[in-house]
Formats: structure tokens, sequence, C-alpha cells
């Protein structure tokens, strides 16, 4: 007979519950992968049809394919990739050629038609400096990850140091010293945030990089650059 204090074997999981344990590892593993597949095959498809019309109809790529192999033309064959190609090769010809002195005279001739028309400037400016921002190469990286007490000290927050602050901001916001240009990301969305200038001294450099630190703030405290030790970064 048993008593409530004689200890219990563990009861052993059901046949519905192991299943459902591996279907969710078998998730985590595959959900990652099918959908990096699915989204470069969707962007792939996305180009080839924005591109491959521009393209006479005697070289399509299918159509070429078909001559070639001698294949009836009903038979339909979709070929991904060749409108990727065309555009990469057709913008490193274009940015090639702006980097020319005529090249530059084009663009600043066709930049000041632009200028001229009300709706079009407002838009053109807009994606331009959208296109500037993302695509630049010119110390567009953040430097470091840090830790600053936002928004009231004994509240911790993870953000990325920009650059220091320079100017009227430096000249006006600053008595004691130099102030970092900080940018705060949300979570789970690292892309918003907010701006703040704030005291050298109250910055708290990290010694994680700048991807594990996004990592953090993208999984909302889940996904630590160590995971044997959070306190501590990981070693390379």
């Amino acid at each position: 007979m048993n008593t409530p204090f004689d200890p219990q074997k563990p009861r052993r999981a059901s046949l519905f519950s192991r299943l459902r344990s591996s279907f969710l590892t078998g998730l985590v593993v595959i959900a990652p992968v099918w959908l990096t597949v699915w989204l470069i095959w969707s962007v792939v498809g996305w180009i080839d049809g924005a591109v491959l019309p521009w393209v006479p109809k005697s070289y399509q790529p299918d159509k070429m394919i078909q001559d070639f192999l001698g294949l009836n033309r009903d038979v339909q064959i979709n070929v991904r990739g060749i409108g990727v190609i065309i555009f990469l090769v057709f913008t490193i010809i274009v940015g090639w050629m702006a980097k020319g002195l005529m090249g530059r005279s084009l663009i600043r001739f066709a930049e000041s038609l632009v200028e001229r028309t009300p709706v079009v400037r407002s838009i053109y400016s807009g994606i331009k400096q959208i296109s500037e921002t993302v695509f630049a190469q010119t110390e567009r990286s953040f430097e470091k990850a840090c830790l600053i007490q936002y928004p009231r000290k004994g509240i911790w927050a993870i953000g990325f140091v920009s650059t220091t602050a320079k100017g009227e901001i430096t000249a006006r916001a600053s008595d004691t010293g130099d102030m970092l240009s900080i940018f705060l990301p949300t979570t789970p969305n690292p892309t918003s945030g907010f701006l703040l200038f704030l005291p050298a001294e109250d910055v708290m450099e990290l010694d994680m990089s700048v991807e594990d630190a996004a990592k953090l703030v993208i999984s909302a405290g889940l996904v630590y650059p160590n995971t044997k030790d959070p306190s501590t970064p990981e070693e390379n």
C-alpha cells in the first residue's frame, strides 16, 4: 500500500507527448531553413519578374534553353536567377558610370529636373535619403554595444554607440566633456528606436559584439552571447 510519503516513480511520457516533443523539435530545426529558402526564392522570383519583361523575347532564358535543347514550345521551363544576374550586372555598370565625370553630370542634370517636379521631388528625396543611409559603406556601422540607464536611473537598457557627438550638440548640452550618440533599439524590432545623446561617463561599453547585442534585443533577452555564463562574453 502506497502512502503519500512514499517516493513515486516518474511517470513515463505518453506516446502523444513524445510525438509532440519530436514534432516541436523538428519544427525548430526546419522552420528557419524553410523560411530562409522561401524568402530567397521569393525575392529571386520578384526580381526576375521585374527584370525579364525588359529583355527581348528572342533572348529570354527559357526560350534560349528551349531552342538549344530542341524542345517543344509547349514545354514550360522556369529559369530563376537570370534576372538577378542581369540586375547585378546592370547595377554594377550604372555604378561604374556614375563614378565618372559624365555620369556625375548626367545625375546632377536628372536630379535638377526632378527638383522642379513638386510631387516627384518629395518622393525621390525621401527614397534617396533612405537608400544612402542603408547602402552607404562609409562609417555607417555601430562602434560598440553599451549599457545605459534608461528611462530612469536603476533601469538598464542595451544601446549602440554611433559616434562621438559633435558641433552644436556638444557645445550646448555638455559642460563636462565628451558626449556620445547612442541608438537605443526597441524589442523585437531593432530597426526602430531612439537617438540619445549621453555624457561618455554615463555609457558603459560592453565586451560583447554588436551582433550579439542585437541578438539579445531581438530575442527579448532569451539569447545571450554565452549560454553557459550570460554574464561573460563568449570567447572566440
